[in-house]
């Protein structure tokens, strides 16, 4: 693997915990840092750091244009997002900076992991490190099904390790998850090291890891709803280790706080910088170049403009609360509302009319600014840090946990954990702020695949539907695997009109710096087995 390649020298890029600075920023020489000085306590906040910053910026552009949830400013743009949206070119070089990003600070996790414990002295940080290392890990299959695992992350020891086969990887990252309780049940009693400040995630309280590890052993899980025989058996063995009353689960948004600093670009909070401001001000260039998509501004301003598409026709009439929190409103056709841009569409075409130049850009909430000015947002994005997880999508979770497996949780009320979600999402979208859910609980009640009535098929999709929505702002890639799951059904996500395909890739192709590097290993992957069911397709989905 080419960037695993190097792992000693890139191992724990800046992490020296006196200068908070040091480890946020990523044009720092890693060779100052010697292995032989290195400590889980020292590897551990640069490794939750650097790798939320792939999930910060590209796995945020890549989920949101693929789940048409944003759209290029095509008035101040020629040809925006076109490799997306033509689905011509998805090769080794599209989006591949996800895995290269990924793989190479997944690293520092498995170091970790790997750190000699004989007095269990570090069971705490290697019960955090196998957790983080799942959380992130499950994506690279979920994208690319056979990855390297058992053989990777050993720097010169293994330059070119083998491909393993996804079912596997899934089983160990579930077993993991167990593992990961139990070192923290037993740390306490085997002198652990507190991880305290530490820890930039839960400042030290090993249970809110315990209900994270569980809450990412439910996403595992509920990822494998559509498979069949022996490994559904295995799933619901596993699921119902989860039912008992005293299982824990996360009860709050779950953040990563490095202390992000507006000192210089690279200590911004990774959001902030690629979304709105650099540290002098200035606005990069993706704040003029994203605005919202037409598909979903249409589900956010209750189909205002009568798009015929019938799944559009459950949004008619029921503006979002939410929808000044992702997006924010222009006057237009003398409405105050969400306007965005058909994919695809230019200027004159439909979707992209020439009456008005006037676009929603990203709202300053998405980082919990309630202003836009640099200042502001640098002043209220930082200290918020990046969200992992929210306790709306947990929420999600146990509502389809509970609809689908109703025996395995039968004290689950699904209804009631779909209703706290939607609940909970007006905090978690306006960055702690006040937002009623309340009267939108109410218009939702009598719209099948919006609120939970109807059908089972029905309230699942109402489940992807809020999922979608909340999911926009911190993790839609998350939400394109969940939309691949449920067979590219819900929700809506049209494709673009200058498309050269039928439907969205299955899966990503491995990059570049694998068949440089891992040639020997690494499997060929056609781009039309991309789009296309075959055994190439994560395990999960291919039936």
């Amino acid at each position: 693997m080419k960037k695993i390649k190097t792992l000693v020298s890139l191992l724990a890029i800046g992490l020296v915990l006196t200068s908070c600075e040091r480890y946020l920023d990523v044009n720092e020489n890693p060779n100052n840092v010697h292995q032989e000085n290195l400590t889980p306590k020292l590897v551990f906040p640069g490794a939750v750091t650097q790798t939320y910053r792939t999930q910060a910026v590209s796995m945020l552009q890549f989920g949101n244009v693929m789940m048409n949830s944003w759209a290029g400013n095509t008035y101040a743009y020629g040809g925006p997002f076109a490799d997306e949206y033509t689905l011509s070119s998805v090769n080794s070089s599209f989006y591949d900076e996800i895995w290269d990003g990924l793989y190479v600070n997944i690293a520092n996790f498995s170091f970790i992991e790997n750190y000699p414990n004989a007095n269990h002295s570090q069971d705490y940080y290697i019960a955090a490190a196998k957790i983080m290392k799942a959380y992130y890990m499950q994506y690279l299959v979920d994208l690319y099904g056979d990855v390297p695992y058992s053989e990777a992350f050993k720097g010169q020891a293994n330059l070119t390790p083998k491909y393993d086969d996804d079912v596997a990887i899934y089983k160990s990252l579930i077993a993991d998850m167990d593992t990961a309780k139990s070192l923290i049940t037993s740390g306490g009693t085997n002198g652990a090291i507190a991880m305290g400040a530490t820890d930039i995630v839960f400042q030290g309280t090993m249970a809110n890891w315990t209900a994270l590890a569980n809450s990412i052993k439910l996403r595992l899980l509920l990822r494998m709803s559509n498979v069949t025989g022996d490994l559904a058996t295995y799933r619901n063995q596993q699921l119902a280790t989860l039912a008992a009353s005293s299982v824990t689960f996360i009860g709050s948004d779950v953040f990563e706080k490095p202390g992000y600093a507006g000192t210089s670009d690279a200590a911004l909070n990774p959001m902030v910088a690629s979304l709105f401001t650099d540290a002098a001000g200035s606005s990069p260039q993706n704040y003029s170049l994203i605005t919202a998509s037409e598909n979903l501004a249409t589900a956010l301003n209750g189909n205002n403009y009568s798009l015929p598409d019938a799944a559009y026709q459950k949004f008619n009439g029921i503006v979002d609360p939410r929808r000044n929190r992702l997006f924010l409103p222009v006057s237009y056709n003398g409405a105050t509302v969400v306007r965005g841009v058909r994919q695809g569409a230019t200027p004159g075409q439909p979707g992209a009319p020439n009456d008005s130049n006037v676009v929603s850009t990203i709202s300053p909430f998405y980082v919990g600014a309630n202003s836009t000015a640099a200042a502001t947002i640098i002043a209220q994005g930082n200290p918020r840090g990046g969200l992992l997880m929210s306790a709306a999508e947990l929420n999600l979770l146990r509502a389809e946990a509970a609809l689908r497996y109703p025996t395995i949780f039968s004290t689950w009320n699904a209804q009631t954990f779909f209703n706290n979600a939607v609940t909970l999402s007006g905090p978690t979208m306006s960055g702690g702020a006040a937002l009623s859910m309340t009267g939108y609980q109410t218009l939702i009640a009598s719209r099948p695949g919006l609120g939970w009535i109807g059908t089972d098929a029905q309230k699942l999709e109402a489940i992807m539907t809020q999922k979608w929505i909340l999911l926009t702002q911190y993790n839609p890639t998350e939400m394109y695997i969940e939309y691949n799951r449920v067979q590219q059904q819900y929700p809506y996500s049209p494709m673009a009109t200058t498309s050269i395909r039928a439907n969205k890739p299955w899966r990503l192709i491995y990059p570049t710096s694998e068949y440089v590097g891992n040639s020997a290993n690494v499997p060929n992957i056609s781009s039309s087995e991309a789009f296309t069911k075959n055994a190439k397709t994560p395990f999960w989905n291919q039936n």
